[in-house]
């Protein structure tokens, strides 16, 4: 778990070195009214691939993503208020599946309050809330060999909510870190699915939520590594102190884009979680293709 956390902030810190500002990054369109800065990107990938009599196999799939990335931001005088939102969904169809499957579904905003204490640091309150929109399964067969999937997720189940005062080290829009020391931690399910020994995300069985206190730290970082190429890096650390506080959840997000024209990109969405209540090792996502974009 140490050896992956230092991989990752190893990763963050060469890039750092080799930053660079693209100048076509300035030429995209920001708005601000009045003290409110906004600025996103609505994507769409989309792959398709058709096999007929190929010999070294294949099967026939169609698949799509829809992606928004938005900020809005305010800042007058000491306080600033920074929130972004990710959202996600993607499904893809095979020729040999019975059903649709989810290759990305996810809605996520993170919300910083800050008021000026010195120059870069600030008194700070972190909001930050995840779910999914629709119903995940898991996926099986029945004693005939057909396919068959059983419920297990839905919007809200599961639910997280993270609230908590600290102190924000804020650089510039691109760069800031937050501490917060004292940071409840809130997990919403749907009281049908859980199970015995905590086992559906550590919420106990009947119940529909688990409340957790801890150790919370935040990172964003976006760079421009070489001209129309920009990463943005999103990390989030938590400890509980009232439970197994030596197993700290990882979150890390790196989302590559790739510049093509005004309308187009290739896009990387890579995504690591790891959270012992949910799952017993590593969650990995990743997205790759080429996007169509549209500015916001």
């Amino acid at each position: 778990m140490r050896r992956n956390l230092l991989l990752v902030l190893c990763l963050i810190g060469v890039l750092s070195a080799n930053a660079q500002q693209s100048e076509a990054e300035k030429l995209i369109p920001k708005d601000t009214i009045g003290p409110w800065y906004t600025n996103g990107t609505a994507s769409l990938l989309f792959n398709q691939s058709t096999f007929d009599n190929w010999v070294a196999g294949g099967e026939n799939n169609i698949s799509g993503t829809l992606g928004v990335n938005y900020d809005f931001n305010y800042k007058k005088g000491d306080w600033t208020w920074d929130n972004k939102v990710i959202a996600s969904y993607g499904i893809v169809k095979t020729r040999n599946s019975s059903f649709a499957k989810k290759t990305d579904d996810r809605f996520e905003l993170n919300s910083i309050l800050g008021k000026k204490a010195t120059e870069r640091w600030s008194y700070s309150f972190l909001m930050n809330f995840r779910t999914q929109f629709t119903k995940g399964y898991n996926y099986g067969k029945d004693e005939f060999g057909a396919e068959i999937r059983e419920e297990y997720t839905n919007l809200m189940s599961p639910g997280y909510l993270m609230l908590g005062p600290g102190m924000l080290y804020k650089r510039d829009d691109n760069f800031y870190i937050n501490l917060s020391p004292a940071t409840s931690k809130f997990t919403f399910v749907d009281s049908k699915y859980t199970l015995p020994d905590e086992a559906y995300f550590g919420v106990k069985e009947g119940e529909s939520m688990r409340y957790e206190l801890g150790f919370s730290a935040g990172m964003y970082y976006k760079l421009d590594v070489i001209a129309n190429v920009t990463f943005e890096n999103i990390l989030g650390l938590y400890s509980n102190y009232l439970e197994d506080p030596q197993n700290v959840d990882i979150n890390y997000q790196l989302n590559i884009v790739l510049r093509i024209n005004r309308y187009l990109t290739t896009n990387l969405s890579f995504q690591t979680i790891y959270d012992d209540n949910a799952y017993q090792g590593l969650q990995v996502r990743q997205v790759f293709g080429v996007a169509a974009n549209y500015g916001f």
